[in-house]
């Protein structure tokens, strides 16, 4: 009967973590369901709660932030604008520090220099410092 509670607690504190999404009804759920696999194996009530007190401090201190770190990690993806920041560009018509075109990931932008005193003639590539609106900021370093 013991397990059968500790399998109840535990599918019920793991089913709660969709709720939260902390990690911490997950461990202290496995750690139920560690407490169930010893109770179903015959050990005392009090070898039962051992065992779902030393899994959940372990699953709490260790796996936890493991699991989160793995979750967060990673390069998060540049989006809209923020992707063609860094990006190269075609001028297609002079472009200063009052306006221009350029060629940029395939579609036509207006754009003006990054730095006052360059014009940037058709032809040259430059990187797209930043994005203003609908203008990017282009420098050129063969200036």
């Amino acid at each position: 009967m013991a397990a059968l509670v500790w399998l109840i607690a535990g599918v019920l504190l793991i089913a709660a973590e969709v709720l939260s999404g902390d990690f911490v009804l997950l461990m202290i759920g496995l750690a139920a369901l560690a407490a169930a696999g010893s109770s179903a194996l015959g050990a005392a009530l009090l070898v039962d709660a051992i065992v779902f007190g030393v899994a959940s401090v372990a699953l709490i201190a260790l796996a936890r932030p493991a699991i989160k770190r793995r979750l967060l990690a990673g390069d998060t993806m540049k989006m809209h604008t923020e992707a063609l920041v860094g990006a190269k560009a075609v001028v297609l018509s002079t472009v200063d520090s009052h306006g221009g075109q350029v060629k940029l990931g395939g579609e036509v932008w207006t754009a003006r220099s990054y730095d006052e005193t360059q014009v940037l003639e058709p032809g040259s590539t430059v990187t797209v410092m930043s994005i203003s609106g609908a203008t990017a900021i282009v420098w050129s370093e063969e200036m």
